[in-house]
């Protein structure tokens, strides 16, 4: 199940006038970037992640919507909490998409039946267009669902998956992105049909490892399980001190060393999180805790904010502390991995490279300046994350 263009059409809900517009969310300034876009924006060439510059120029009377990751992690959470409530078990693998497991259903209501209810109960109750697709597997459902796009649903039954890819375009597969779909046009293939013929040993000698996985997708043949979604799940990290401290200015530095630290392991792992938590132990052992519900992000200076907010909140009884610790939950898979209505693409890319000097050299490589200062005094100085 795929919200269509979820942060327009939340958008659209706040205010009508919107509707039949070509429409752009994203950063109102040039150097911005389109977080989402209208049918009728997309109509011109304008695409997610496309510089606003660009944007306007393929469609200059676009109306430009700077964003609000607030009101759109609300309507997420309200979509949640419907489908938790009707299936028996889902996935919610972003912040506007889903997968649920219908798997022993058919018995009793009838697959087909049940996800056309609960998409016309979640139009109902939020106003929000939201199309599926119901498959065997996870990779025709996703596909089946874009072909379902806008506002529609479609049913590819059992054994019928390599004919319903066929005549798509390989670009429809994921894991094709712009880079392998150069590659394979440069060997003449177009179609998903062309690739469901090819060698997979072939494919593989192209493209490696990826290339078996593409080549499985394209057959309609994707095992992999509907993971149950829980709101639960976090990542998180402690300090404890050699000896108690009172200075605010060195517990903010291993403040902001550990939220990087956990800003990266969220990227890393492709997560977004919606709730931080900040822990206080003093000297007596006393410990308190104080968390807060956030729009869903993975960005540094977003979770830097909060738990700099947080921890001042916290921090009342002026004592000496012992321990600090932050944790990140209610984590969900996604991509929205920047704030597309606040960075530039010059924030991007600079996101992007330290993280890849990261992975290659190390955690340590690339971090902000109080953290180089904390880790040259006590390279050991968190308890690690878990």
């Amino acid at each position: 199940m795929d919200l269509d263009s979820f942060f327009v059409s939340v958008e659209r809900l706040i205010n009508p006038k919107l509707l039949g517009l070509p429409v752009i969310v994203g950063g109102t300034s040039d150097r911005g970037v389109v977080a989402s876009c209208s049918y009728e924006a997309r109509s011109f060439g304008v695409h997610s992640a496309m510089p606003i510059r660009m944007a306007k120029q393929l469609c200059p009377q676009a109306i430009i919507v700077r964003g609000d990751h607030e009101q759109y992690s609300y309507y997420s959470n309200v979509i949640t909490d419907i489908i938790k409530e009707n299936v028996p078990l889902y996935e919610k693998s972003s912040i506007d998409e889903f997968y649920v497991d219908l798997t022993g259903m058919d018995k009793f209501f009838g697959c087909y039946k049940l996800a056309t209810e609960l998409r016309q109960k979640i139009i109902k109750e939020t106003n929000l267009p939201i199309s599926f697709a119901l498959s065997a597997n996870k990779t025709v459902s996703k596909v089946g669902t874009g072909e379902a796009k806008p506002n529609g649903q479609k049913q590819i039954p059992l054994g019928f998956e390599k004919d319903f890819l066929a005549p798509l375009s390989v670009k429809k597969i994921p894991m094709v992105g712009e880079k392998t779909y150069l590659q394979l046009r440069n060997l003449g293939i177009e179609k998903i049909k062309t690739l469901q013929e090819m060698p997979v040993k072939a494919l593989q000698q192209v493209l490696g490892e990826n290339g078996i996985s593409i080549w499985k997708k394209a057959q309609g043949i994707d095992n992999s399980p509907v993971e149950p979604y829980n709101e639960r799940k976090s990542i998180s990290t402690e300090c404890t001190f050699e000896q108690d401290t009172i200075d605010v200015k060195h517990l903010n530095s291993v403040l902001v060393s550990m939220t990087e630290k956990l800003g990266f392991q969220l990227r890393s792992e492709e997560k977004l999180t919606a709730c931080v938590t900040v822990k206080i132990r003093y000297s007596d052992f006393n410990t308190f805790t104080m968390q807060a519900r956030i729009p869903y992000t993975a960005i540094d200076t977003v979770l830097i904010e909060k738990v700099k907010e947080l921890f001042n909140k916290l921090f009342q009884k002026r004592m000496l502390i012992r321990l600090v610790g932050i944790r990140f939950s209610h984590l969900i898979q996604g991509t929205y991995q920047f704030d597309l209505f606040n960075d530039t693409t010059e924030q991007m890319q600079l996101y992007s490279a330290m993280d890849n000097l990261r992975k290659r050299f190390g955690e340590k490589a690339v971090m902000r300046a109080v953290g180089l200062k904390l880790a040259k005094r006590n390279p050991n100085l968190f308890n690690g994350i878990k």
